[in-house]
């Protein structure tokens, strides 16, 4: 039997869940870990950077220390800022989706890491920035890119109740954010984590296609 998310308010992830930045983010990558002299001709060995806080993950995954990987991500955002943001595409169904919420009378929200100022950018660029009350990120000096941090900030400042509260992401850092705040979580697995990420983090719900959501949420 399907569930039916009767929620009253809905965070959804960005990247991986709303869109697909593959392109923008790995060529942003690989031109911050250029400048710093090391050449990654592998896109695809650069998607684990999608979802998770940029500057941890250049230090997790090259070894820099903690200036190293400001520097690196330094460089990220000067080809980001110009160009990646835009490599980026909506995921087919999207779109409905959120008409489809907007219609049910919830009240839609984006929790990203990605700062705020860019994850604004894409909502206007790709119009969708329209289906959301408030989009909240990091700052550009890190504060809040933790999605425990971060969803606990966005609580307190729209007074939301955890209980109808309903956090949607696809890497194990928004789940890992709603059950430290008490929130139920859904876990897409269409976006870039993998299955065993998500089914470790044990989230509330786990959809396999955007299809599947959207049924979910008709009942």
């Amino acid at each position: 039997m399907r569930p039916r998310l009767d929620y009253r308010n809905i965070l959804f992830d960005l990247d991986g869940t709303l869109t697909d930045p593959r392109e923008g983010i790995t060529r942003s990558v690989q031109h911050a870990l250029a400048r710093l002299g090391i050449h990654e001709p592998d896109l695809q060995a650069l998607e684990h950077f999608i979802g998770p806080p940029l500057l941890q993950c250049f230090m997790h995954s090259y070894g820099f220390d903690q200036a190293t990987a400001w520097q690196a991500v330094q460089h990220y955002r000067e080809r980001f800022a110009e160009v990646g943001l835009y490599e980026n595409r909506l995921f087919d169904g999207v779109p409905a989706l959120l008409q489809l919420l907007g219609e049910q009378g919830r009240t839609l929200y984006i929790a990203t890491s990605k700062p705020s100022v860019f994850a604004e950018q894409i909502a206007r660029h790709f119009g969708f920035a329209q289906h959301f009350k408030v989009i909240y990120g990091s700052e550009l000096d890190g504060t809040r890119t933790d999605k425990v941090e971060l969803i606990a900030h966005l609580l307190e400042k729209e007074q939301l109740v955890p209980e109808t509260t309903l956090m949607i992401g696809d890497r194990k850092h928004d789940l890992i954010g709603a059950r430290r705040n008490g929130l139920d979580a859904a876990a897409v697995a269409y976006g870039f984590g993998s299955a065993a990420e998500l089914q470790a983090e044990a989230p509330t719900y786990h959809f396999h296609s955007l299809a599947e959501l959207h049924q979910a949420f008709v009942g």
